[in-house]
């Protein structure tokens, strides 16, 4: 691996942006400090361009094994490294789902073989796999993800007794994806007898509904608050949600966390209109009252990660009527960029961005020396070009499904470099595919 010194970057790390430069040698950060003259095989002249820590995204759907036509471990890391995430956690409704301490190792050897990211992989609970879900090694398994609301996969967990055996015994951190899927069942009924197959799209978020959404999540927070458990509630949709969590205390010492993903932060209600089933997520994009509330929680603190739940389907499945049409939708190369419109427009600053997206992933999963700039931490880093626009197209997508929710959208920004783990993977548009991603571990 050749060490690399970056110099005259304007560097993003634990709320401060300063000048400076950063040697990496033997896949480490050696020295971060300004004038280093250290010699290294490759020098890179950041040019005044931002430095960041790499991206951790908590929530990805990479669909290996078993949906590769959507999507694969190499596809969809490749795409997630020139998005600047340099780590991602992948979720276990794959094809088998990943419910099994065997099925879970072969995932991990499918990331060892071909992700250009870092990588851990959930493990999959159901209604009857307990005893499974106990033997999960919580240094190494970044979690257990528990389907309150059913979605890609059939993985729903709704049985009393399950979920009390796992609120209740397991030590690992439990991931929620929260809806009342009664509730769900009855909208869906009342809706398609009211329009048969063609629902319009923009009625989702009355299908999948508020009221779905906070039914589940308070329940699992109650569950959580009775038996002490490490929750983290995925993808939080709505207004309601936000008041179930806590911003009164530092992230190390919460044991109830929440995440917001990109598309809930970017598209609202009206966007239905234009795109349709490529905004078709579960939980669903809502009303604009929910995005703008989501958003100010995710800067006051309620909401403690922004991740992706990237989640590709093909574009002919996605061309499916409402009932047909797959829920979910491609991010990863897109999350980053995205996120800086939005210091573009100063809603957001940079330094909150990598607080969301590198720090705090890194301080809830535990994540052993990532997501921080400091010496002796992976080079895990992104340089980003905040003034290097760019328009969304189908010749410039990377997602093996081939679209984006975003095409047609110009980005001011571009990630020019991304080093995973020391070596640079990613430089301007081409891949250095020669070293693989690492597994995460886990400081638990």
């Amino acid at each position: 691996m050749k060490s690399i010194l970056i110099v005259n970057a304007k560097i993003v790390n634990e709320g401060r942006v300063f000048e400076g430069d950063i040697f990496v040698k033997n896949g480490r950060i050696e020295k971060v400090g300004s004038g280093l003259d250290q010699h290294a095989e490759r020098t890179i002249d950041a040019n005044g361009n931002l430095l960041l820590p790499g991206v951790i995204d908590d929530q990805v759907h990479f669909r290996e094994p078993g949906l590769t036509h959507k999507g694969n471990i190499y596809t969809e890391s490749k795409a997630a490294v020139a998005g600047g995430i340099t780590s991602f956690m992948e979720m276990p409704n794959t094809v088998p789902n990943a419910v099994t301490q065997d099925l879970l190792a072969q995932k991990y050897l499918m990331g060892q073989k071909d992700s250009l990211a870092n990588y851990s992989f959930y493990f999959g609970a159901t209604n009857d796999n307990i005893e499974e879900v106990l033997r999960t090694d919580q240094k190494n398994v970044c979690g257990v993800k528990v389907f309150m609301g059913s979605s890609t996969g059939n993985m729903l967990v709704d049985n009393e007794k399950t979920l009390q055996n796992i609120f209740s015994k397991v030590d690992l951190l439990v991931a929620t994806h929260c809806e009342d899927e009664a509730t769900i069942q009855e909208n869906a009924r009342l809706f398609k007898e009211k329009y048969g197959e063609d629902v319009p799209f923009e009625m989702h978020p009355e299908i999948r509904s508020r009221e779905a959404c906070y039914l589940s999540s308070s329940l699992a927070v109650d569950l959580a608050k009775k038996n002490g458990t490490k929750l983290h509630v995925l993808h939080i949709s709505t207004e309601n949600e936000i008041d179930l969590f806590d911003n009164s205390i530092p992230l190390a010492k919460k044991r109830i966390t929440a995440e917001a993903c990109l598309h809930h932060l970017w598209f609202e209600r009206s966007d239905y209109a234009k795109k349709g089933a490529m905004i078709k997520w579960n939980p669903a994009v809502k009303e604009k009252s929910d995005r703008d509330a989501i958003f100010h929680a995710v800067l006051d603190d309620h909401i403690d990660v922004v991740a992706t739940d990237h989640a590709p389907h093909t574009l002919e499945e996605k061309q499916g009527t409402y009932f047909n049409a797959p829920s979910g939708g491609p991010l990863v190369q897109h999350n980053l960029v995205a996120m800086m419109e939005f210091v573009h427009t100063a809603r957001m600053t940079i330094e909150k961005v990598v607080e969301k997206m590198c720090h705090n992933p890194a301080i809830l999963f535990q994540v052993n020396s990532r997501g921080f700039i400091r010496e002796g931490y992976y080079a895990d880093l992104v340089i980003v070009d905040p003034n290097s626009p760019w328009d969304v197209k189908k010749s410039n997508i990377l997602y093996k499904c081939g679209w984006s929710p975003f095409e047609g959208q110009m980005f001011k920004s571009s990630v020019t470099h991304t080093i995973v783990s020391g070596h640079l993977a990613f430089e301007s548009g081409t891949f250095d595919e020669s070293k693989k991603g690492e597994r995460l571990a886990l400081d638990r």
